[in-house]
């Protein structure tokens, strides 16, 4: 399905989901300003999911509101529903995250969970959990 700018969707990025406005076409992409998250970006090396030893375990955030993001176009769906304000649907992201993370005993739910509630306590409570 083909979109134009002003349309919204919902689009995979990286190991995140988001909800945003197309503000061009690309060719190959479309440039996204994001309005919400529907799932937290994974925590840890996406080159080896689950791993805790041995690997660069990176720190990933939510992309900020309004933040613009190219993405391939086959990750675009379209979005027909309400868009959810940004700061309930991060919180919401994040809470579903950590519920996940949290049915299973394990190194690395551990530490992802940890940098989670770094996330939430030292760049999200500064920007969006006022």
């Amino acid at each position: 399905m083909a979109f134009q700018a002003g349309d919204i969707v919902q689009v995979k990025y990286n190991s995140g989901k988001y909800i945003g406005e197309i503000l061009e076409d690309r060719g190959e992409r479309y440039l996204i300003k994001v309005h919400a998250v529907v799932k937290h970006p994974m925590q840890g090396d996406l080159h080896h999911p689950g791993e805790t030893e041995g690997v660069f375990f990176q720190e990933r955030k939510a992309l900020a509101h309004y933040e613009k993001l190219n993405a391939v176009k086959s990750a675009a769906k379209a979005f027909h529903e309400e868009v959810p304000e940004y700061r309930t649907s991060l919180k919401k992201s994040i809470n579903t995250m950590k519920e996940q993370l949290s049915k299973e005993d394990t190194s690395f739910n551990k530490l992802s969970l940890k940098q989670l509630e770094y996330l939430e306590q030292n760049d999200y409570t500064k920007s969006y959990y006022h």
